[in-house]
C-alpha cells in the first residue's frame, strides 16, 4: 500500500509539472495555441518593413522557443485595439498610442530603439526649400495662405506635439477650425514628406528620425527641404507587452532585443540599437495626451 501511495504522488507531480510546462508555453494575451503575436504600427510602408519583420519574427521564434507571428497594421489605432481586445501579446507603438494603450489595457513598455546612441527623437515642421518660410513664426504670420499637413491623427510627432504647439500659437483648434488655408492628415510620415517635396502642401509635421531615414534612403531628396521648427526631446517608440505577461518572458524579450545587431532590422526602425524602456519614460507624452483630452487624468 505504501508503494502504491508513493506511485500516486509521483504521478501527480509529473502531471503537475507537465501542466506547468504547457501553461508556460501558452503564456500570452489572447492566444491559447501558444503563438506569441506582435502588432506593429505603420512606421513606414508595409513593403519596406516586411523583410525586417520576417527576420525579427524568426529571431524571436528561435530565442523564445515558440512560434512568433508579427503583423503590420494599416493604422495606429488598430494596434491599440488589438492590445485592448487581447488579440496580441506585444506591440510596437508610437509614444501616444502607447500611453493610450497603457491607460486602457495596462500595456507595459519594455524596450525602445536607440537613434545614434540615444532613445530620443523630435517632431519637425518641414517645408520646401523654395518656401518663403524660414521659421515657424514666418508660417504663423502667413497662416491663411498655408496648406498644412499632419500625419496620422494618433501620431505623437506627426499630430499631437505639433498640434499642441499650433494651438498654443492660436492658429489651430481642429481640422475643421483653424486659421490655415487648409489642413489635411496624410496618414503617415513618408506621405507627409512626399507631399511637401511635391508642393502639394506648404508645411508638414514629421518624425525627425523617420525624416532622416527617408532622406538617407533616397525616398525623398533632402536638398528639397527646410526644417522650420523642432520640438523638445521625445522618448522613442516603445515595444510593449500585454499586462499579464510574466517577468521571465519580459526579461527574455529585453535580452533578445538588446542583442539584435542585424542591420536590416535596425534600419527598418531607423535604429542603431535597442535599449530598455519603462512606463515612466513616457510621462511627458501622457501629460500631453491628458491636455488634449485623449486620456483622463
Amino acid at each position: 500500500m505504501k508503494k502504491l501511495g508513493i506511485l500516486f504522488v509521483i504521478l501527480a507531480l509529473l502531471i503537475s509539472a507537465c501542466g506547468t510546462k504547457e501553461e508556460n508555453k501558452d503564456k500570452g494575451a489572447g492566444n491559447k495555441d501558444g503563438v506569441f503575436t506582435i502588432g506593429v504600427i505603420p512606421a513606414q510602408t508595409e513593403g519596406e518593413m516586411k523583410g525586417a519583420l520576417d527576420k525579427l519574427q524568426n529571431i524571436l521564434s528561435e530565442k523564445l522557443d515558440r512560434e512568433v507571428k508579427i503583423t503590420s497594421y494599416p493604422d495606429y489605432n488598430g494596434v491599440v485595439e488589438a492590445m485592448n481586445y487581447e488579440k496580441i501579446d506585444m506591440a510596437y507603438f508610437g509614444p501616444l498610442t502607447y500611453v493610450v494603450a497603457q491607460e486602457e489595457s495596462g500595456a507595459k513598455a519594455i524596450v525602445t530603439q536607440l537613434i545614434k546612441g540615444e532613445p530620443f527623437y523630435y517632431s519637425y515642421l518641414i517645408t520646401h526649400k523654395d518656401s518663403k518660410y524660414e521659421t515657424i513664426e514666418d508660417m504663423i504670420k502667413d497662416a491663411k495662405n498655408v496648406k498644412f499637413a499632419f500625419g496620422d491623427p494618433s501620431s505623437t510627432s506627426g499630430s499631437l506635439i505639433p498640434g499642441i504647439k499650433l494651438k498654443d500659437e492660436g492658429v489651430y483648434k481642429s481640422e475643421a477650425e483653424n486659421d490655415f488655408k487648409n489642413v489635411r492628415f496624410t496618414g503617415s510620415h513618408d506621405a507627409t514628406a512626399l507631399a511637401v517635396q511635391n508642393k502639394q502642401v506648404d508645411v508638414g509635421a514629421i518624425d525627425s528620425a523617420i525624416y532622416d531615414k527617408l532622406v538617407e534612403e533616397g525616398t525623398v531628396d533632402g536638398k528639397q527641404f527646410k526644417v522650420i521648427w523642432k520640438s523638445e526631446k521625445l522618448f522613442q517608440y516603445p515595444w510593449a507587452v500585454a499586462k499579464n505577461t510574466d517577468k521571465e518572458t519580459m526579461k527574455q524579450l529585453q535580452d533578445i532585443f538588446l542583442d539584435i545587431k542585424d542591420k536590416e532590422i535596425l534600419d527598418a526602425f531607423g535604429a542603431t540599437g535597442f535599449t530598455k524602456a519603462e512606463n515612466k519614460d513616457y510621462e511627458s507624452i501622457r501629460k500631453a495626451a491628458i491636455k488634449e483630452g485623449m486620456i483622463k487624468e
